[in-house]
Order: C-alpha cells, then structure tokens, then sequence
C-alpha cells in the first residue's frame, strides 16, 4: 500500500448545512405575522437560500468525482476519515440528501406563494441528490472505509477520465464555489 489519499480534499470550509442554513433563513421568514411582510423578507433571501442550495449540490458532485478519482488509485489508506470507526446511523447517514429531496419538493411551490413566479429545479437536481444518497447508503457512512478499495460507487458514475477528476476538484476548491462542480454534472 502506498501513501495515502485525503478523505476530503478541502470541501470543509465551503459547505453549509443546506438543512441548518435553509431553518435559519425560513425561521427568520416567518417570524413576520403579516404575509406582505414576509413576502417581502422570502424576495430577499430567496437567491441566497439558492446559492446555499447549489453549493450544496456541487459539494455533492466534487464528493462523487472525489470518490471516482480516490477509487481508481492504487491501494491507499484513507486519510482524516473523521467517519471511520464511528457507530452508523442509517437515519442520520441520508439527513442531508432526505431534506435536500424534501426542498426539491416544497421550494417551488414557496416561490409561487410568496413571489408569484413558476420554478421548478431542472431535472438533473434530484437526480444528484439521489446519487449522492445512494453513494452514502452504499458507504455506510463511511465508518468502515480505511482505504481507498473500500470505497463502494453508484453504478452510474463514469470513471474513465477519474484522473482529471482530482485537478477539476481542487481548482473548483481554490475558488471558494463549489457551485462550479455543476458543470461537471454529467459525469455523475
């Protein structure tokens, strides 16, 4: 076995909880009584909520690029696995991507509410979701996972060009906006 590759390549710092960000926001909405009132509060965090959502969604792609690259390496052990070890929890394991579902769901129908405005998420949204959840069912969390072998991916993820995966990532890493990985959608 050879040196070693980084459970995370430095996604930490760039991702929010969508699901603590998203209650802050829709809490502060509704703390108004009177609906132009938040309407109003709904018009002004409506892009923030969305870039929040987004950033998310290209944390998910990077995770499953991340993976690709990390899978087709030569045998390594998996660096700072903060999971490894840990007890699973199923429930708490898909959280985030259950509540991601959940506001696919539930946003669109806040923007006709509040703003008046048809939205819908093109379809590529949920199925990132879906497969990012998968990829965490599949990993259990990633309590077992000490090396790179271990690491089990969604049948559905491309891994000819994995090799390219790991500059994609880090150069998306460097700018802060993991919203940038949305263009590499396709790939998963």
């Amino acid at each position: 076995m050879t040196k070693g590759l980084e459970f995370d390549p430095g996604f930490g710092p760039h991702v929010l909880a969508l699901q603590g960000s998203i209650e802050y926001l829709y809490n502060d909405i509704n703390k108004f009584k009177n609906l132009s009132q938040r309407k109003m509060r709904f018009r002004q965090y409506y892009k923030k909520i969305l870039d929040i959502f987004y950033n998310n969604i290209g944390f998910y792609i990077g995770c499953l690029m991340w993976a690709s690259y990390t899978k087709t390496q030569d045998e390594q052990e998996i660096l700072n696995n903060h999971c490894y070890g840990q007890n699973f929890d199923e429930k708490d394991n898909t959280a985030e991507p259950d509540f991601m579902l959940s506001f696919i769901e539930l946003f669109p129908k806040d923007m006709k509410y509040f703003l008046g405005e048809n939205f819908e998420f093109e379809p590529y949204v949920k199925k990132v979701v879906e497969r990012y959840k998968e990829f965490l069912e599949l990993n259990r969390g990633f309590v077992d996972t000490k090396t790179n072998t271990d690491i089990k991916l969604p049948s559905k993820i491309k891994t000819d060009d994995a090799l390219s995966y790991k500059d994609k990532v880090e150069k998306v890493i460097k700018s802060g906006d993991l919203s940038k990985l949305v263009e590499y959608k396709d790939i998963i």
